[in-house]
């Protein structure tokens, strides 16, 4: 037991909180007139009855279940929010729109079956587009880690649609004697083949701005690419010199790569527009009727836009969860690319005095708050932090993809969670990282060309016409003597000049080929 003492203005409030059962008790209540030891003369009053002022009382199979009173969810969810207090999340958007229109194809799939009444089920779907629309935006509140299967938020969403369907027909919120969440909202479905279905979805819709934000990296680094294609530089392996490359070869690279990954998150599209909706609990179909599955694959398709498709084996879409796998694996190699160019950029642009310095990246904020002047690269920072989230992310989906029982995976809230945290992270990433950081890269010539010049590596595009011996006693007396690699094999007669110039002519440095003497 714990006392809590608050004071406002004018008033004294003493409240018990009894910290094994959750509950709050007002003790004492006092006008802070009262001189000092007076009596407060107002008996202990139970915040259970104020709070009866601002809930009502819904029903569920386990009994009756207080509900805040502005609420459109009902008992279940009320229990839910009550059990996993867990990370102060909420589904995302994405993940709650996807839930809402399989309800609302649901009711007109089963309106055209006529198993559900016209009445009914058109205020189930003006529910359903008011929610569509942005609306009780705040109702959705279940948090992603919860009960397994994912059945607290469809609860959650065939409650409020309940709920506001009832205001459309005029009726009181919590009345389900006439509409229900789930003898209505929730006909012909199971939990089991709602949250397989709404990730599919959920991940279909949130793909396209990504892979549109990768399509406009992809270009930007290629961009750089031709900008920077007539700076040569000291290529490095090991971090150490190696032969000469053009710094526009460097991000044309990136760019490919990018290309390359969006291509690998294009090809997990068709896995995901293979539906198992209709499956209902285990995938026999138990209470949804053939043409309702019909109906519902033609609905969804036209509702989303996606060219949906019906699974040919409703046991194998529930029970497997490898479109959602791969989609993830995309997304970690996505993540382990993008990491990659970030690392490479803070190294080039490292100094400016002290470090590589051949890039410039764009200045976004002071660096440090004790050293003036100092900018760091904040935007490839901000990326590789995100890139290694989204790996994380990946870590947690593979080990809940194998997670699933005979009929049913129950860690389909964790792969919801991650895999939608994953693609915001990267959409708003990739964005940010092209607009603030790739886009506004700046080459630094002259450093490139000294350190050029200074290179070990240089020796390697004479190895062919001096010999491998001869090249690296030349590299071995630069390094002990600071001179050139030019001066000692002009001092030591290796090469002609003329033979030496023409050798090491740029066109000759960085593109396959031998040199002209030795071809």
């Amino acid at each position: 037991m714990k006392l809590i003492r608050i004071e406002k203005s004018f008033m004294v409030l003493v409240y018990s909180i009894d910290i094994r059962t959750c509950s709050i008790t007002l003790l004492l209540h006092g006008d802070l007139g009262l001189g000092t030891g007076e009596s407060l003369s107002r008996s202990p009053v139970p915040i259970e009855e104020e709070a009866r002022m601002t809930t009502r009382i819904e029903k569920d199979s386990l009994g009756e279940m207080a509900v805040p009173a502005e609420a459109y969810y009902g008992a279940q969810t009320a229990r839910a929010v009550r059990n996993f207090p867990i990370s102060g999340l909420k589904p995302h958007p994405a993940f709650v729109w996807a839930t809402t229109i399989i309800k609302k194809c649901a009711a007109r799939a089963n309106m055209s079956t006529g198993r559900l009444p016209a009445e009914i089920g058109n205020a189930i779907e003006a529910a359903a587009d008011e929610v569509l629309a942005g609306g009780l935006a705040d109702q959705f509140v279940v948090d992603p880690f919860q009960a397994g299967a994912g059945t607290s938020h469809n609860m959650n969403v065939n409650e409020v649609l309940a709920n506001r369907a009832l205001e459309l027909l005029g009726r009181q919120r919590g009345d389900f004697s006439t509409l229900h969440p789930n003898d209505h909202v929730n006909m012909a479905q199971s939990t089991n083949d709602v949250i397989p279905t709404a990730i599919r979805l959920t991940s279909l819709e949130m793909l396209d701005p990504l892979l549109e934000a990768l399509e406009g990296l992809e270009q930007a680094l290629a961009a750089k690419g031709k900008e920077f294609d007539h700076i040569l530089k000291s290529g490095r392996t090991h971090l150490q010199d190696a032969v000469p490359i053009r710094l526009g070869q460097e991000f044309t690279a990136y760019a490919t790569a990018m290309a390359k990954n969006r291509e690998g998150l294009e090809s997990c599209i068709p896995a995901l527009l293979e539906l198992g909706i209709g499956g209902t609990a285990v995938g026999t179909g138990l209470n949804a009727e053939p043409a309702y599955i019909t109906a519902m694959i033609e609905e969804l398709s036209i509702a989303t836009g996606f060219p949906l498709i019906n699974s040919s084996d409703l046991f194998e879409a529930m029970q497997n969860m490898d479109p959602f796998l791969a989609l993830s694996s995309a997304l970690r190699r996505t993540a382990v690319n993008l990491g990659r160019i970030a690392n490479d950029l803070r190294l080039l642009s490292s100094g400016p005095r002290t470090g590589l310095d051949e890039v410039r990246l764009p200045a976004m904020q002071p660096g440090s708050s004790i050293m003036p002047g100092k900018i760091n690269p904040s935007m490839a920072e901000m990326t590789n932090m995100v890139c290694f989230q989204v790996m994380g992310c990946d870590q947690s989906v593979m080990l809940a993809c194998q997670a699933g029982q005979l009929e049913l995976n129950v860690m389909m809230p964790l792969i919801a969670y991650n895999l939608t945290f994953s693609l915001e992270l990267l959409k708003n990433c990739v964005r940010k990282f092209t607009e603030s950081c790739v886009s506004g890269i700046v080459a630094n010539e002259a450093r490139c060309q000294r350190y050029l010049e200074d290179s070990l590596g240089l020796v390697t595009v004479l190895a062919p016409s001096i010999g491998y011996n001869a090249a690296a006693a030349v590299a071995k007396e630069s390094v002990a003597s600071g001179r050139s690699i030019r001066e000692i094999v002009l001092e030591r007669g290796l090469m002609p000049e003329a033979e030496l110039e023409e050798a090491m002519r740029p066109e000759h440095l960085t593109e396959p080929g031998l040199p002209l003497n030795v071809r």
